[in-house]
C-alpha cells in the first residue's frame, strides 16, 4: 500500500509543537483591520492549539 500524502492545504495552516501540540492561526486577522479595535486585534494575534475535538482529523490530514 502507498504512503498517504500530506494536505498541503493542511500543512499550511497547522503547526506542530515540539511537545506534539497542534497550533493554529486565528481568524480575522488578515485584513479590514482600520475598522477593528485595537483590544480585538490584538486578541487575535499569536498562535492557538486546535480543539480536541479535530485533532484526529487534523493528524490524519498532515499523515501522522
Amino acid at each position: 500500500m502507498p504512503k498517504m500524502k500530506t494536505d498541503k492545504g493542511a500543512a499550511k495552516r497547522f503547526k506542530i509543537t515540539g511537545t506534539g501540540k497542534i497550533t493554529r492561526r486565528k481568524a480575522f486577522r488578515s485584513h479590514l483591520l482600520e475598522k477593528k479595535s485595537s483590544k480585538r486585534t490584538r486578541r487575535l494575534a499569536g498562535d492557538v492549539e486546535i480543539h480536541q475535538n479535530d485533532r484526529r482529523e487534523i493528524r490524519r490530514l498532515l499523515g501522522l
